[in-house]
């Protein structure tokens, strides 16, 4: 058992944000925190018992040392002394025993604690709408998962233990040393009030030095991720800012450098303080117990034993002393986490929710207005750099939009950017929900079927087909796991990319990189074709998914696209003039209201605002640009 207690060494709470302390316990935390505990609570008895046991054996060696010095080396009884120091190893044994047992509880515990936290938490934010991750930083999220899960767990593991160790040593401990001299006892304990108040002295320093070191230290893993993808090292090399990037990280490194000295220097003062108060005990227990021994109030044993119980009760005081710190700091964890599973999402499926066909594939817009939610509404300060700083209305992006695209039918939307034809796109699959009116597909209004079952029947492509860091098959498949090797090469013959595909060296197998920056964009966008082909939904949406391309690979996606779109009910923000001439209605879109429907000749014919967008946009068949 260690010299400084369970509870860890001493200095170890001074690394806390001060505003920890200042945190009051919330009974509603606490509560939620021992309904997660329940499922362990098995695990969490065994534990508290074998750490209690544990906890009792620190006095047994110090007591042992005393009687092989008064009962056998000072009688010169070599049969105790052989028998005594048996038995000290026997309980070093034993005492080895209980701390392997109590790891692997401790362990049991604070990692099922976690796969619980991380597994609630990755579930609910899947199912968070697409607003959420509008505003959320990745990283801060992704924290939740990992630094605030292992915090809560803590709570369970070291802090607990620590807690209950502690107690346990200081009363047996104290009642010991009380039992030998209360005298000793009491003078060396009169002494440790002075290691409390140099614990308050550096620690407040400490406190602040330390949340300037992790917000320093933020800075530069945030400077590093901007930087280290694929899309900053391009902007990097592209504008030859290398010299400019090493002067502001070497002076962001060196704050933090410097704060790591500052930090190193009070916590050796600490350390200072921290064997000065134990040392002058020392000197009091064998001063004054020397001088009772030479009484003969004390026998030498006795004297020994009382040191080497000094140096066991300095722990579990120091350490007891840091509770508050130690259960805020896991519960401000387990306030964090509970922050994200909190926060509700703004689509809900609802408990009656049907299933639709797969075949469904009606798209109806009946008088649909929409305005997108305020940050209150969908985000947490704490997940934001900048928070709330949107929060408030800010203005209706549809207004009354009405239309039909019965099965099979091709619908184009144009209009100048900023009119609402995204908007209109990401109200298909709900992505997010109407504000009034309602969508349509099959027949039955989205907020009335099943999440999965709509997700199946509608298919997206759009401008910036993102890929997972994995083989090319493996981001196929996702669309559909159970496809079977020939269907994914028929759907990358339709895409118009299998030549490409069986001319990689590794084939299927072959990474794509870091969202798919291996390939080109036309390379791509023809993948996200293939893995749309793969799912078969009833209904396409083309979101600008040939926009940015070249000519000869607009040229190649645009084919994969005719074979997506065959035989499907698609909605198309059109780029092209093919797109436009092969609609079967044209809804011209400005300001969020559709202010022109109808097909290619009848809008040329009617004038207005598609003929101006088609004299300057849709000249000619090359034309690369387009509003939206």
């Amino acid at each position: 058992m260690s010299m400084m207690g369970a509870g860890g060494p001493p200095w170890r709470h001074l690394r806390q944000d001060r505003s920890v302390v200042e945190n009051r316990i919330e009974r509603e935390t606490v509560r939620r925190v021992i309904g997660f505990a329940r499922p362990h609570r098995r695990l969490i008895v065994a534990f508290l018992l074998v750490t209690v046991v544990d906890a009792t054996l620190v006095v047994l060696p110090p007591l042992l040392l005393g009687l092989i010095i008064d009962k056998g080396v000072s009688e010169g009884n070599v049969s105790v002394v052989i028998g005594l120091a048996a038995l000290v190893a026997v309980v070093a044994v034993v005492d080895s025993c209980f701390g392997l047992v109590t790891g692997w509880l401790s362990s049991r515990i604070g990692e099922g604690l976690i796969y619980d936290l991380r597994t609630q938490v990755f579930a609910h934010v899947q199912r968070q709408s697409l607003a959420f991750f509008t505003r959320t930083q990745t990283g801060a999220l992704v924290s939740r998962l990992n630094n605030d899960v292992i915090g809560a767990q803590r709570a369970f593991t070291s802090t607990l233990q620590g807690t209950v160790s502690n107690i346990i040593s200081a009363v047996v401990v104290g009642v010991t040393m009380m039992f030998l001299s209360w005298q000793v006892t009491l003078l060396c304990l009169a002494l440790f009030p002075l290691l409390l108040i140099a614990s308050r002295a550096v620690g407040n320093r400490l406190a602040g030095l330390s949340r300037e070191q992790m917000d320093g230290n933020a800075d530069l893993g945030n400077a590093m991720t901007e930087r280290f993808n694929v899309g900053g090292a391009m902007l990097l090399k592209l504008f030859g800012r290398r010299e400019e990037e090493d002067v502001v990280y070497a002076e962001k490194a060196a704050v933090v450098r410097d704060l790591g000295v500052r930090i190193a220097l009070l916590t050796r003062v600490f350390f200072a303080a921290m064997t000065l108060v134990p040392q002058l005990a020392v000197a009091l227990v064998y001063g004054i117990g020397g001088w009772l021994a030479i009484r003969g109030d004390l026998s030498i044993g006795t004297i020994v034993a009382l040191g080497v119980l000094l140096l066991r009760l300095l722990g579990p005081l120091q350490g007891l002393s840091n509770v508050r710190i130690d259960v805020m700091t896991a519960l401000v964890s387990f306030d964090r986490v509970f922050e994200v599973l909190d926060l509700p999402s703004l689509i809900q499926e609802k408990p009656d929710a049907v299933a639709l066909a797969p075949t469904a594939s009606r798209l109806e817009f009946d008088h649909v207005a929409f305005t997108y939610p305020r940050a209150d509404e969908i985000s947490l300060a704490s997940l934001e750099t900048v928070a709330r700083a949107e929060s408030r209305d800010t203005g209706q992006v549809l207004h009354e939009v009405t239309f039909t695209a019965a099965p099979g039918q091709m619908v184009a939307l144009v209009g100048p950017s900023g009119a609402g034809k995204t908007t209109v796109t990401h109200l298909v699959a709900r992505l997010y929900d109407v504000e009034s009116g309602a969508v349509r597909v099959g027949g039955h209004d989205v907020r009335d079927v099943t999440l999965q079952s709509l997700e199946d029947v509608v298919g997206y492509v759009t401008q910036d087909a993102h890929m997972f860091h994995d083989t090319i098959r493996a981001n196929l498949l996702y669309a559909r796991p159970a496809a079977s090797e020939a269907e994914v090469w028929a759907a990358l013959e339709a895409a118009q990319i299998a030549s490409l595909v069986r001319s990689l060296p590794d084939g299927l197998d072959t990474v794509v990189g870091d969202r798919g920056y291996r390939l080109s964009g036309g390379e791509r966008q023809r993948l996200a074709i293939a893995r749309l082909l793969l799912k078969a939904p009833a209904i396409v949406v083309l979101d600008e998914a040939t926009a940015h391309l070249d000519s000869e690979s607009e040229a190649a996606v645009q084919r994969a696209l005719d074979a997506a779109l065959e035989g499907r009910t698609s909605l198309v923000i059109a780029h092209r003039l093919s797109t436009v001439r092969n609609a079967d209605l044209i809804l011209v879109l400005d300001d969020g209201r559709v202010v022109q429907q109808g097909t290619h000749a009848e809008l040329l014919a009617a004038g207005g605002l598609y003929a101006t967008l088609h004299a300057t946009q849709f000249r000619a068949e090359r034309s690369e640009v387009v509003p939206g």
